[in-house]
């Protein structure tokens, strides 16, 4: 018995989630009686065939998207035509039409859900892969990304985080950037008295109007997020992207969540020889997604405002994620209250200084369109009582006085462990540094690793970040009384590097 060649046309909203493509579409299959195995594609209007879900629906059931232009839909007879597809794309079903294209038998009209339209047909003939101006080739975003010297894939673990140094463990943490002695009193205070109102609902309202005032943007530029985190996941799922482009070394958190969303994702890695600098020539011409950290984690480079400046351009969406910055003194090429760069957006969390990483509350700095965007692809009540309370006192005049004392004091303290690696000739240190952490590279860095645990210390391991390999570590800026601990340890570490034997 011949395999059926099942097409499954997929009609959808901008910016459904992958989950609700595959749950339709496999629960029409099994109410047919059909094999989700013999589905050889999935179909639908080439404008949506990049989105996250469509393209993510693909990707678990490991087949290819094939696009159609809406005239191509549009001279494909439906037996179930509906007016609101075709007042908008000239087709009566983006669902029947795509599975209908190739030619076959319509197995099953189509399905609903709240924002998905499916239907199956069996394709009588193999598909036409001559040149057509009506119907594209299989979406394949790697496809139409070419080699270049700076773009690599694949790669580290992307969900690998510092906090799995420590977790559980009674080790002295220098793998995670939360400041110490963190959160301060009276933020707690705030935190504590926000209790009280848990029956209600979150009003963001004052959170948010706190936000753009310390900005000095309108309101309508901001949104908060449940740390910065979410923010990657509402950009990768509800921006328009077909090249996505992350400049790395950098927090993997982006990539990750693009990847999830269905993207291919090219990566533009900067060299060491460089210092791990941008050059905005390096970034290609036609990615319309371009994200990068300032100052960057793990390298703790801060990019001149100009340089980030220039890869801006009109169509390209630049995601700056300036969670550290305000560990800069005078947040020095930050772009965060800036409204004449095209594309940008802008992510900022509260996690890091103010020891809130157990709270998850950050923001979104955009164009206001980019943040309606952002936020109908949010669920309702995103942030809680106790995020919002602690996000509008980390507002107040107090506050950002408290946080720049604690930039100027990460500053001197970084200077002492900077001092103090360079008495070490194995270490080579990633300079100038600007974030409350550092990067250093030396030879056998994972077991010196392992000998800084066995002392009491945890390190961030670097080969988790692409571009970065197993002989890099990533320091947290602490005290000068822990860095002269951990300095002790590192010495005693590299004493105690087994001898390799050359045989």
């Amino acid at each position: 018995m011949t395999r059926a060649e099942l097409v499954v046309g997929v009609g959808a909203r901008r910016g459904v989630q992958a989950e609700e493509v595959l749950g339709l579409i496999r629960r029409t299959l099994q109410e047919a009686g059909l094999a989700a195995g013999d589905v050889i594609e999935l179909a639908t209007l080439d404008t949506r065939a990049g989105d996250p879900g469509i393209a993510g629906a693909a990707e678990r059931l490991g087949v290819p998207v094939r696009p159609y232009t809406a005239g191509a839909l549009a001279e494909v007879p439906v037996p179930n035509p509906s007016a609101a597809p075709r007042a908008a794309v000239a087709t009566g079903s983006v669902a029947e039409s795509a599975a209908l294209a190739d030619g076959g038998e319509l197995l099953v009209p189509k399905r609903k859900s709240a924002s998905v339209t499916c239907a199956v047909a069996r394709r009588s003939r193999p598909a036409d892969t001559s040149a057509s101006t009506n119907r594209s080739e299989p979406f394949n975003i790697a496809g139409m990304l070419p080699p270049t010297e700076h773009i690599e894939s694949a790669g580290p673990d992307l969900r690998h985080h510092g906090d799995a140094e420590v977790r559980g463990l009674d080790l002295t943490d220098l793998a995670v950037n939360v400041r110490t002695g963190t959160p301060p009193d009276w933020l707690r205070q705030r935190i504590a008295a926000s209790l009280v109102s848990l029956a209600a609902y979150p009003d963001g309202g004052p959170a948010r109007a706190a936000v753009a005032e310390r900005h000095g943007l309108p309101e309508e530029r901001v949104l908060l997020t449940a740390g910065a985190a979410e923010a990657f996941v509402l950009i990768a799922r509800a921006l328009p992207a077909r090249r996505p482009v992350v400049v790395h070394p950098q927090f993997t958190e982006p990539e990750a969540a693009l990847r999830a969303a269905g993207h291919e994702v090219g990566r533009v890695l900067l060299r060491p020889e460089d210092g791990f600098r941008l050059d905005p020539a390096a970034v290609p011409e036609d990615a319309d997604l371009v994200v990068v950290g300032n100052p960057t984690n793990p390298t703790s480079v801060l990019h001149p405002a100009e340089v980030l400046e220039r890869l801006a351009r009109p169509g390209r969406t630049l995601v700056v994620d300036e969670a550290f910055m305000d560990a800069v003194p005078g947040e020095r090429e930050a772009l965060c209250g800036r409204t004449d760069v095209p594309g940008l957006v802008v992510l900022r969390s509260l996690t890091k200084t103010w020891g809130l990483a157990g709270l998850r509350i950050g923001y979104v700095l955009a164009e206001p369109e980019t943040v309606a965007l952002l936020q109908e692809a949010q669920p309702l009540w995103p942030v809680s009582s106790p995020a919002l309370a602690a996000a509008e006192a980390c507002m107040e005049p107090r506050a950002l006085v408290e946080a720049a004392d604690a930039a100027d004091r990460i500053a001197v303290d970084r200077a002492h462990l900077l001092a103090g690696l360079a008495e070490f000739s194995e270490v080579r240190v990633v300079e100038p540094a600007a974030g409350p952490f550092v990067l250093l590279r030396l030879e056998r860095a994972g077991e010196v690793r392992d000998l800084l645990r066995s002392r009491g210390f945890a390190a961030r391991r670097g080969d988790t970040f692409p571009g970065l390999g197993g002989e890099y570590l990533r320091l947290a800026v602490r005290d000068r009384v822990t860095t002269n601990r951990f300095l002790q340890a590192l010495d005693l570490a590299l004493q105690g590097l087994p001898r390799r034997t050359v045989g």
